[in-house]
């Protein structure tokens, strides 16, 4: 199982919505990453990702194209 030291949480800007939940996401130190929404986020449906929204995103150290989003600024 992954830890929690397993995961680098940075900031990023949504650049494109796809299907399943799933974002592409640059950021901001210029990486695109594929992220898909937590569950928290899936779950609820009240919190709304458009491109274009600062999110902050959890990137795996072991595989730094995938991530998670897990908060969404207003």
């Amino acid at each position: 199982m992954a830890g929690k030291d397993d995961y680098v949480r940075v900031p990023a800007t949504v650049v494109e919505v796809l299907r399943d939940a799933t974002f592409r996401v640059k950021l901001d130190n210029g990486l695109e990453v594929m992220a898909k929404a937590s569950g928290r986020m899936r779950k609820g449906r009240l919190i709304r990702i458009l491109p274009g929204d600062k999110v902050d995103v959890e990137v795996s150290t072991y595989d730094p194209t995938k991530g998670r989003i897990v908060w969404r600024y207003r």
